[in-house]
């Protein structure tokens, strides 16, 4: 992770922590919005003592209604980007988004936030422009604070805010998130469209009612077994590499080596897999998948096209502290290394991926 995002995971750490020890003592909204809010717009770089740059108790006329304010409207270089509206701690803010969404095109930001002080919920018009949506987009929890979401947040500093860059994951946050929830609801409770999806694949007679109850058991149980497997997979290759940490480390004599065993040079990682996964995901829009391969090595991960070392479409190096993706848009024998602070960093990559395949 780049320097930049640890500071700003720090902070935000430390902004939970402020949360957490002060919360009991917070019965308002206006205390909520000075303990919390102000520090959290501090820690995106804003001045909160420029009225110009964070502009408090902006107002918001609607017709005829008059005196209608918004908590906060910020401002980078001169353009309002954000409208933030608060409330109490105590009160859950998923249940709120109607008084933001009046406000929303009065402010002409083009991204809104809903926060209680420790969730803040990031809306933008993905539906319908000018008019805000329904759901947000994207959601920081302080009590749960990912790698992913900090990533995001960088955006939306004062140093790195990048409309186009927010606007770009907007809609696939947006999307994966609901995509996710509807597949929660699967897993839990197959609905009968699930059910016929799966079993109209291998059993071609009629779904009489009885069976239906019959195959959604079965399926509950089948997805429920898949995705406890895929977990037990990933403790177990931990729990593997954690063990052969530990025998490097050790300094006590070792069992001969059986001299005709041979003995793996590398290990292919988890991460690695992952991180292919999401390169073959970004070319099956160019390419069938079955054309993407990949070969391990001691120096990196290769991922070529056609099983091909002369024809590379991205290397993997994962085994420094930091990691790199190496790509090879340019046309050249060398490829181009650059840094990535997460795997989700490799979706950045995609039209230099495309070129790759096209030089090919």
């Amino acid at each position: 992770m780049k320097s930049e995002m640890i500071d700003l995971k720090i902070k935000l750490q430390q902004l939970h922590q402020r949360v957490d020890s002060l919360k009991d003592q917070i019965n308002t909204e206006e205390a909520t919005k000075n303990a919390f809010v102000l520090p959290f717009i501090q820690i995106l770089g804003y001045d909160i003592f420029n009225p110009t740059e964070v502009i408090p108790e902006f107002i918001c006329d609607i017709g005829t209604k008059k005196g209608e304010k918004v908590d906060y409207v910020i401002k980078n270089n001169d353009e309002p980007v954000l409208i933030i509206e608060c409330k109490n701690w105590k009160e859950n803010v998923d249940a709120h988004n109607s008084q933001l969404h009046r406000y929303y095109h009065l402010a002409k930001a083009r991204f809104g936030v809903l926060t209680n002080g420790h969730v803040y919920n990031f809306y933008t018009d993905l539906e319908k422009p000018n008019i805000m949506d329904d759901k947000p987009f994207f959601t920081l929890d302080l009590n749960d604070i990912k790698d992913s979401s900090i990533k995001i947040l960088g955006n939306f500093t004062k140093t790195d805010y990048n409309l186009e860059s927010i606007l770009d994951s907007a809609e696939a946050l947006k999307y994966i998130k609901a995509i996710r929830k509807e597949f929660d609801k699967e897993v839990t409770n197959p609905s009968d469209e699930f059910v016929k999806l799966l079993v109209n694949k291998f059993f071609d007679k009629p779904l009489t009612a009885s069976r239906m109850v019959t195959f959604r058991e079965y399926t509950k149980k089948s997805v429920s077994n898949s995705i406890n497997d895929s977990i037990s997979l990933r403790l177990k290759s931990a729990l593997n590499i954690n063990e052969n940490i530990t025998k490097d480390k050790t300094t006590e004599v070792e069992a001969p080596i059986d001299s005709n065993v041979e003995i793996p040079k590398f290990i292919t990682t988890e991460e690695e897999l992952e991180g292919f996964q999401i390169v073959k995901a970004i070319l099956r829009e160019k390419i069938a998948t079955e054309r993407i391969a990949f070969r391990d090595t001691q120096s990196y991960f290769g991922i070529l096209l056609d099983d091909n070392n002369r024809k590379p479409l991205a290397r993997l190096h994962f085994n420094s502290s930091n990691k790199y993706i190496e790509l090879f848009h340019n046309g050249k024998d060398s490829g181009e290394k650059l840094v990535l602070a997460s795997l989700d960093d490799i979706y950045n990559y995609r039209e230099q991926l495309h070129k790759t395949f096209e030089n090919y």
